[in-house]
């Protein structure tokens, strides 16, 4: 008696090929761009290695996972939008990535167009799935600069909770930095990733952000020698602690030579070209916690 093919979702089963993460493929789904067997898919459904799947009516190769997990580290600059098409022309993050033979990249989250800093990419679907999902917590720093006074009832609240259009929202940690005239640094702490959200919590305090930089998503930091428009590709231990701070096993084998060849290559590049980094800007005179619990261990944290 023969057994019948193991089906998965259709959403999971794109993502392991690297095509969007889950939500994104679950938005193509629901506006009829995708296929199986020639009928328009829905949401929910399973399918098989056997079954014809087609994107925008062209044909998805369904057999094997990508070849290797991949992420890459990419300093955004202001001015850059991370959808891969926009109306308007505008630069976007995606044409500044290397290709891929497989797939393509997907980002882990976004930052909007006057935000600059940390952004991930990978070519796991699963993987940036989880790292966006809000019940992993993930940590995400920023340095922010705040026009405007603020004054320790304000940090209380911030750190407290405020309530926001879209439901209540809180910083987990706040490190107070230099102050220059009406200007004032801040390294903030939190573990959503919401539209605007850093923005959102100090311009409901009637303070203006007027420059708001990423510098750390969970276990992954910029380097002081990746600039502003520049990438760096993580080494697959790195892409495997990223693994498991979600509970995802990945399959990271070791670099091939050619592969460290051209990884050494790039990073000698970058680094041999100076250190640049605005991060002490924000450097911390006395840190505020929500005292909140959180997975990932605190960089330069005073608790």
């Amino acid at each position: 008696m023969r057994s019948s093919p193991v089906s998965e979702k259709i959403q999971k089963v794109l993502a392991q090929r690297g095509l969007g993460s889950r939500r994104e493929i679950e938005r193509w789904i629901a506006d009829g761009r995708i296929a199986v067997n020639g009928k328009t898919a829905s949401v929910g459904d399973r399918i098989c290695a056997t079954d014809k799947v087609s994107l925008d009516g062209r044909p998805v190769r369904l057999r094997g996972k990508a070849d290797r997990a991949r992420v890459l580290l990419y300093n955004k600059p202001v001015g850059e939008i991370c959808t891969r098409h926009d109306p308007e022309g505008r630069k976007n993050v995606f044409q500044a990535l290397p290709p891929l033979a497989t797939g393509r990249w997907i980002a882990v989250g976004r930052l909007d167009i006057n935000t600059s800093g940390l952004l991930l990419f990978t070519n796991e679907g699963e993987l940036a799935n989880r790292l966006m999902h809000p019940s992993q917590q993930i940590e995400r720093q920023y340095l922010v600069r705040v026009h405007g006074g603020v004054d320790e009832a304000m940090l209380d609240r911030l750190l407290t909770g405020v309530e926001l259009d879209d439901g209540p929202a809180r910083f987990d940690r706040i490190e107070s930095g230099v102050r220059t005239g009406a200007h004032q640094w801040f390294s903030v702490t939190l573990t959503e990733g919401r539209q605007r959200e850093v923005r959102r919590l100090w311009e409901s305090q009637g303070v203006e952000v007027s420059r708001l930089k990423r510098i750390r998503f969970g276990s992954v930091e910029v380097p002081s020698y990746v600039r502003s428009g520049e990438w760096l590709e993580l080494e697959p231990k790195e892409v495997a602690q990223l693994g498991r701070l979600v509970a995802l096993s990945l399959r990271t084998p070791a670099l091939t030579p050619e592969e460290k060849r051209s990884a050494g290559r790039q990073k000698t590049r970058l680094q041999a070209r100076g250190r640049t980094s605005t991060r002490n800007a924000g450097r911390p005179e006395r840190q505020r916690s929500s005292g909140k619990s959180s997975r990932q261990k605190p960089h330069d944290a005073r608790r």
